[in-house]
């Protein structure tokens, strides 16, 4: 079979790599350099080894506990029942998950685990060493590799995906007999963020203007200590697992008020919690990771502990200010525990499928595990489809040369007169679509993103536009779709709080 994998972090690559050593023609096609996107920020780890106590079983407790009872346990079974061989295979890949004098690997916990279950890998730079590992593993491999090229369309003849379209340097149709999308989530939607430029959304846009099934849209975790200085940097809840508090101006650790697990109560628990308390006092709170001491700090967190220095800030001796930033999106293209979506030959891994693995919250750590778990699966489920002859004779098609611009945040005179622009997408979603929801603010939300929607016109993006207008496209239609998704579930679950009273987290 000829496969064509949209995506490369950790999904993306285990596709790869699994599609090839099973014989597939795999081409590899990718919005950044190979590599990119979100797996080589990840500070967190892995989770799935199991020591005295532990069990698959009390990791899929735990993981539909964070969930909200919204979670598949299927799927869950899937991945705490594969991820132990998961994290071997990366081990033989070339990870070298850090590990104590005697060799054993070293075992971290965090938020809303009941065990220390979690690898980590230089300390806090666990993705850096998965996905160099993965990439060197594909370098080597007869993978073709397409950098810099976003996904624009999947193509569809039939009822059956056929193929991408794409944006290089110019539109290029691309064919397949299968299409694996891994790439990633939508964390662009929000004006702050951990996530790359490159997590608008894209894959999930092109499923839905394929008719492919989505859900859980509503659900974007937000992750609650983001450093307050400079621009976003995640300060990794494995800091909180060490033992870092959460304290207000006062140097009061408030998270108790919200949980009797304090700082390592579920996410969307803690990150409400901080942005409450960042609104009442009308300032940032404050990690306190002085009781850990400068040493352990500097080992166990060597990324960490360089970038807040370099921003002037000495967290051995004093808290550092922390707010929340939109980080991972549950929800995503619909499928099943071999990563089939409702279009057949289309699969999809990672961040952008909606496995139901995570429900309405995802448990620390389970999302490199996922990638990796599904990634591996998706390519174990490749069949060919014998109708199927889209690469013996494809039909013929001119590529447009178009201009590319790298502008973010232009305004786009083509969407409502002008009035349009990224950052104010950007800066609606944070206010009304965010950590902290109204159901009045959430139906201002969509009718504003309707109506700058309305005045795009769709087939300008087949027809030479900016890659730059194609990113606010994909914007604009996954904002849309989880706007309605999060006025339609008016109960307030994981993730998604509608609150009584006026949102607290503005600019």
């Amino acid at each position: 079979m000829n496969v064509i994998v949209a995506g490369s972090g950790i999904a993306g690559l285990t596709a790869a790599l699994h599609a090839a050593d099973a014989g597939h023609r795999v081409t590899l096609v990718t919005d950044d350099a190979l590599g990119g996107g979100c797996t080589p920020l990840a500070q967190g780890g892995v989770a799935g080894v199991y020591g005295p106590g532990d069990s698959p079983a009390v990791h899929a407790a735990d993981t539909l506990t964070a969930g909200g009872g919204l979670a598949d346990a299927a799927a869950v079974d899937v991945l705490v029942s594969e991820g132990s061989a998961r994290i071997a295979e990366l081990i033989a890949r070339g990870v070298a998950f850090d590990r104590g004098a005697d060799g054993m690997l070293l075992l971290g916990r965090e938020a809303a685990h009941s065990h220390a279950r979690i690898v980590h890998a230089g300390g806090d730079a666990t993705g850096v060493a998965i996905s160099r590992a993965l990439v060197a593993q594909v370098e080597a491999a007869d993978i073709e590799v397409v950098e810099h090229a976003s996904l624009v369309d999947l193509i569809v003849a039939d009822g059956v995906v056929r193929g991408i379209r794409m944006l290089r340097e110019a539109l290029t149709d691309m064919y397949a007999d299968a299409v694996i999308l891994a790439t990633g989530g939508a964390g662009r939607l929000y004006a702050h963020t951990t996530n790359p430029r490159g997590a608008r959304g894209g894959g999930i846009a092109a499923a839905i203007r394929a008719g492919v099934a989505v859900a859980d849209l509503e659900f974007m975790q937000f992750h609650p200590t983001v450093l307050g200085a400079g621009a976003p940097f995640l300060i990794s809840e494995a800091v909180r697992g060490e033992g870092a508090a959460l304290v207000d101006e006062h140097g009061r650790r408030f998270t108790f008020d919200s949980h009797p697990d304090g700082e390592l109560a579920p996410r969307d628990v803690v990150a409400r919690a901080v942005a409450r308390q960042a609104a009442a006092q009308g300032s940032p709170v404050r990690l306190d990771a002085t009781m850990i001491g400068a040493a352990r700090l500097a080992e166990r967190f060597p990324t960490i502990d360089r970038v807040t220095r370099e921003r002037g800030l000495d967290w051995s001796r004093e808290p550092i200010p922390v707010t929340p930033a939109a980080h991972y999106l549950m929800g995503g293209v619909v499928t099943d525990i071999d990563g089939r979506t409702s279009l057949p030959g289309l699969f999809a891994v990672g961040e952008v499928a909606r496995t139901g693995v995570h429900g309405a919250n995802r448990l620390a750590s389970n999302s490199l595990l996922e990638g990796a778990v599904f990634g591996a699966r998706a390519a174990a489920a490749l069949e060919p489809d014998p109708s199927s002859t889209p690469t013996s004779a494809p039909p013929t098609f001119r590529s447009r040369i178009v201009p590319v611009s790298d502008a973010e945040n232009g305004t786009n005179r083509d969407l409502n007169g002008g009035v349009f622009s990224r950052a104010a997408l950007q800066q609606l979603m944070w206010d009304r679509v965010g950590l902290l929801r109204t159901h009045e603010g959430l139906a201002e939300a969509l009718e504003t993103i309707r109506s700058w929607r309305a005045t795009a016109v769709a087939p300008a993006l087949r027809s030479g536009v900016s890659r730059s207008a194609h990113e606010d496209a994909d914007l604009l239609l996954v904002a849309e779709a989880t706007a309605s998704a999060a006025l339609a579930r008016t109960e307030s679950v994981g993730a998604h709080h509608v609150d009584h009273e006026p949102a607290l987290i503005g600019a």
